[in-house]
């Protein structure tokens, strides 16, 4: 019964994914929503793409594990992202009118540099959009109680996402992402209440987790501990800004106060809200410690899962499970159309400069398509957990693409050679240190990142001044027509 109440919902979000599809016309449609979208809904996608499966399974299983400690990229370093970019990135990108970071890495260097760190940008999204499709295959494994195995599930939830994401582009992502987080709020609260009491209400709970020492998020005076926690923070709250998601979700608000504030609103709710399924998985050392151990041992992100559904009333579960799929098809959906819309417009469209705006669109989605298939490929390949694959995504896009964006944004000197040096040395660098230096001594993304800095500052003082500085442009202002010249 559970397991067919969540097909209904399954087919209820396609349906509305497919009537926001009626709203597409051309490729601006379909990237940016016609850049039409109020603060609510800007609000609701910014949440919601970040509350993903990491935040329910993959940082609640985290905490039980390692407590705050081991939450540092996420939900700290996730939320600080999109508070940074919301305050300080959002403005002047909005104002440029773009597709996609790609094109300002176009318009600000040249052609290679938006080659290569489009490449770079797609590639980051592998584990992340991995991660979610993971996440769906779990859910269904554990709803049909083994029936759906975990890699058959992750073939169903990756068929689901692909249908509306496909036909309506930005306009169904914006839409299924509205309802779903109203889903996922009140579902997630209500559940927590439940789960709150059965432990013996709010303050039992804190108080064992601060017995147990989870509470402690400070490093300690080690240094190399030191170096650890900063990396761990800097890897999703600067790796993430050069990402073409957080990017869409700016340039599909209907106006630039809601690019900066839908984007700083949705940080600050999205860190707050974490909070919940934390205490929700937490109410599971006291509820049942066997079942804790038993999992941890095995799987610890069935745990929350297996808690509701061992413990909890039918109307519970119907709402935990609708909000758990919310939060992972929004995340999963806004997450596949991003590196697809920039494989298309930044690495394709420069060897075919002629492609019209219904042959770009066309080659979009045959990209979402190709891409669903990579990432279901990747998913049911690797052995990492979701919280693992989800924090190494953003290594690649920290250290080659965070200097190029914001020296590009914000450092007058920053020109072709610095662009080119700060790629090189970065990736470089980043590269060889995971190849060659021992787990745990080192992080290798943070090296990465000094390099690329250093690599921007040499080129930009000895190379020549660029001669394309980014300004507010008036190109394809018009809904149809939509390209630079190259």
């Amino acid at each position: 019964m559970l397991l067919w109440l969540v097909v209904a919902y399954l087919v209820v979000s396609i349906g509305i994914g497919l009537y926001a599809a009626t709203r597409v016309h051309n490729a601006r449609d379909y990237i940016t929503a016609g850049r039409n979208l109020p603060m609510v809904v800007v609000l609701a996608m910014v949440f919601a793409t970040w509350f993903g499966a990491e935040t329910v399974l993959g940082i609640s299983a985290t905490f039980i594990d390692e407590g705050f400690r081991g939450l540092i990229s996420d939900p700290l370093g996730a939320s600080v992202c999109l508070v940074l970019f919301g305050l300080i990135f959002a403005r002047p990108l909005y104002r440029m009118n773009l597709l996609t970071l790609g094109d300002f890495f176009r318009m600000r260097y040249n052609r290679t540099t938006e080659l290569i760190l489009s490449i770079c940008i797609v590639l980051s999204y592998l584990g992340w959009v991995a991660a979610q499709i993971t996440a769906l295959g779990l859910v269904f494994n554990v709803l049909s109680a083994d029936v759906v195995s975990m890699n058959e599930g992750m073939l169903i939830g990756s068929a689901v996402v692909l249908v509306y994401t496909l036909f309506g582009g930005m306009w169904s992502v914006a839409m299924t992402t509205f309802v779903q987080m109203i889903v996922i709020v009140l579902g997630l609260l209500y559940v927590t209440t439940l789960a709150g009491d059965m432990a013996g209400g709010f303050d039992v709970v804190v108080a064992k987790a601060a017995a147990d020492g989870k509470l402690d998020w400070l490093p300690t005076l080690d240094m190399v501990d030191m170096i650890a926690w900063i990396a761990a923070f800097a890897t999703m709250a600067l790796g993430s800004i050069p990402q073409q998601d957080v990017f869409q979700r700016v340039n599909s608000s209907k106006n630039e106060t809601v690019a900066v504030w839908g984007t700083t609103l949705g940080g600050v709710s999205y860190f707050f809200f974490a909070a919940v399924p934390l205490f929700l998985a937490y109410t599971a050392t006291i509820i049942d410690p066997d079942m804790v151990g038993r999992l941890m041992e095995q799987d610890s992100q069935l745990i929350l899962p297996t808690l509701i559904l061992q413990y909890m009333p039918f109307t519970a579960q119907v709402v935990f499970f609708g909000a758990l799929l919310s939060v992972i098809m929004s995340t999963a959906s806004g997450t596949l159309l991003a590196p697809s819309v920039t494989f298309s417009e930044n690495v394709l469209r420069g060897f075919f400069p002629a492609m019209r705006d219904r042959q770009f669109l066309w080659s979009t989605r045959v990209t979402v398509v190709i891409f669903t298939v990579l990432v279901t490929w990747y998913a049911t390949s690797t052995e990492s957990s979701i919280h693992q694959m989800v924090e190494n995504a953003y290594r690649i896009t920290l250290a080659g693409a965070f200097v190029p964006l914001a020296a590009g944004l914000f450092w007058k000197r920053a020109n072709n050679l610095g662009a080119a040096l700060a790629i090189v040395c970065g990736l470089t660098t980043w590269i060889l240190f995971e190849l060659f230096v021992q787990e745990g001594d080192i992080e290798p993304q943070l090296f990465g990142l000094a390099a690329s800095a250093l690599g921007m500052l040499v080129g930009g003082l000895i190379g020549k001044p660029s001669h394309h500085r980014p300004h507010a442009s008036h190109h394809h202002a018009a809904a149809g027509t939509h390209h630079t010249a190259r």
